[in-house]
């Protein structure tokens, strides 16, 4: 009995010893009374509470609630699983067998697109194929985010998975190796019909975006390339970098964007290397941060125009701070302007030209893009672009 109460006594003075640390570090700007509401609010939970909870929880607690204090949703305490998966979209490699994955209409596990040259691409996996079972565990109304993390994993381990074909019973058995999946977020080809015209498709930012996207426009010059449509609906950001990267191909010279902070302020410049193209920018309300960076940066520079629909207005910037043993914290550290310093947090970037695409149908044409007969929001940016490209 004596040890048990040692014990107890023992956490809860390391608990107070933190949260005493924690406390005089503000003790300017707390009053008495809210220190004592802390204090005695850890020794109630710990005397008190029906469910027991440990030091380190209780700690982590204590810190994800001085997160949640700020009331921005962008801004929050990551535990160790859920920084990796940040650093890994942000880097743009990660072990697995490389499969985009979604849900159909009757919530079933179906692969979007295998990317290419990746485990599953050579084990014969393709779009629209169904994904019942991964490592014998059903998937019928498994969450995206837990089929993902299974199938992921240490490059050169296995995985079994199930996969069916729509409208055929036959059920296959298919073991792949893991293996380093780069992320593609860059698409593109010469849009066939339409002599000179490029189409570029961004599906998020990371590090491997300017890169891939300077590949494509080299492929496509050769190609005989004119006019460029970029493709950034439904494109939700990613790596702020990327995306100056990107607009550095377009933007001539001038401020990209420029970034405000409570203590700094800078702005990213155009190096002077655009390809001076007529440019075409495919928006809508699932365009967002990032991407608003680059569509703001093309408007405000005049280089090119924007066609469809408004975009979402997210104009804050998130930066990590890596913690002790791997946990992190994202904090809003800054918000970001246009080239004409045009705020467009809860904004949004208007459509030059606009064109709505709703619904299911909206869902379809851009799974499937690029569709000139099916995407009335290609079809007229092609429209604008012939405008303005040289016979």
């Amino acid at each position: 009995m004596k040890k048990k109460i040692w014990g107890w006594l023992t956490n809860f003075l390391i608990v107070m010893g933190f949260v005493s640390t924690l406390l005089l570090g503000v003790l300017a700007l707390t009053s008495h009374q809210e220190m004592m509401h802390a204090i005695r609010t850890v020794f109630l939970i710990k005397t008190q509470a029906l469910q027991p909870v440990t030091t380190p929880q209780l700690i982590t607690g204590a810190v994800k609630g001085m997160v949640a204090s700020l009331q921005d949703p962008y801004s929050a305490f990551l535990e160790p699983r859920e920084y990796r998966s940040i650093e890994q979209h942000i880097s743009g490699s990660y072990g697995g067998v490389g499969l985009l994955i979604g849900l159909d209409e009757e919530k079933r596990l179906i692969v979007v697109s295998p990317f290419k040259g990746t485990p599953a691409h050579r084990a014969g996996i393709q779009a629209g194929d169904i994904i019942l079972r991964i490592e014998q565990e059903d998937t019928a109304g498994m969450e995206l985010e837990r089929a993902a993390s299974m199938m992921q994993g240490k490059p050169g381990t296995k995985v079994n998975l199930t996969v069916g074909r729509k409208g055929e019973k036959e059920r296959r058995e298919i073991t792949i190796t893991r293996e380093i999946i780069e992320i593609p977020t860059v698409e593109g080809k010469m849009l066939e019909g339409f002599p000179g015209i490029g189409y570029i498709n961004l599906t998020t930012f990371n590090e491997h975006t300017g890169r891939d996207v300077g590949t494509l426009l080299d492929e496509m010059r050769q190609s005989g390339l004119k006019g460029v449509i970029l493709d950034l609906r439904n494109n939700p950001g990613g790596y702020l970098g990327a995306a100056v990267q990107v607009a550095d191909y377009f933007v001539a010279e001038g401020p990209i964007v420029h970034i405000s902070g409570r203590f700094r302020s800078h702005q990213h410049k155009a190096d002077d290397k655009a390809l001076g193209l007529p440019l075409v920018v495919l928006t809508n309300s699932g365009s967002a941060s990032a991407s608003e960076i680059l569509a703001g940066a093309i408007k405000d520079s005049g280089v090119g125009v924007i066609v469809g629909e408004k975009t979402f207005g997210k104009g804050l910037v998130q930066t990590l701070f890596r913690m002790e043993g791997g946990a992190a914290v994202k904090l809003t550290t800054d918000k970001y302007l246009t080239p004409a310093r045009h705020d467009i947090d809860k904004k949004g970037i208007e459509p030059d030209v606009v064109v709505t695409l709703e619904g299911e149908k909206a869902a379809q044409v851009l799974m499937h893009a690029p569709d000139p007969v099916k995407d009335p929001q290609l079809r007229r940016a092609i429209e604008v672009l012939r405008t303005k490209m040289r016979p």
